[in-house]
């Protein structure tokens, strides 16, 4: 197969797969891509965990790293909410060469702005790791949503 047909099919696929990942997000499509607006009425709160190693942390002391261990596990709780609020946007690319794939890639991004959560619990989970729990509640959640929505 020559070289032109091979990288116009390896434009065809990177195409089809973004314009198959553009509809997400808000909107005409409404929250997430999913059809329909988000009656936030029905949702208590919303809950995320983040975990952090402490012995991979920045610092000189085990203290330091305890801490900047709990930072991270925040910032991955953090991750989770905004990606159960605002979506997960995922980008892929396909090569084939002689009708064979050859590299398959696909990344995750999560984008938003996370107001007003809430420490639950921060907890040593195994004796180097360190558990985080946020929640944000209903009133948090339409704000966000809405702030979004003008966003767009």
């Amino acid at each position: 197969m020559s070289r032109a047909i091979r990288n116009i099919l390896s434009v065809g696929l990177a195409v089809t797969v973004l314009t198959a990942c553009s509809g997400f997000g808000f909107g005409k499509r409404g929250f997430a891509g999913f059809g329909s607006e988000v009656d936030v009425s029905k949702i208590a709160t919303i809950t995320a965990i983040g975990y952090a190693v402490i012995s991979t942390q920045p610092g000189k002391t085990d203290a330091q790293r305890r801490l900047m261990a709990i930072r991270a596990a925040r910032m991955s709780a953090m991750r989770d909410l905004a990606e159960q609020i605002h979506g997960l946007k995922v980008d892929g690319n396909t090569t084939v060469v002689d009708l064979m794939v050859q590299n398959d890639t696909f990344r995750g991004v999560v984008s938003g702005i996370i107001r007003g959560a809430r420490t639950v619990r921060i907890n040593p989970a195994g004796d180097d790791t360190y558990e985080l729990v946020l929640e944000i509640d209903r009133a948090m959640i339409a704000g966000l949503l809405s702030s979004a929505r003008q966003n767009v």
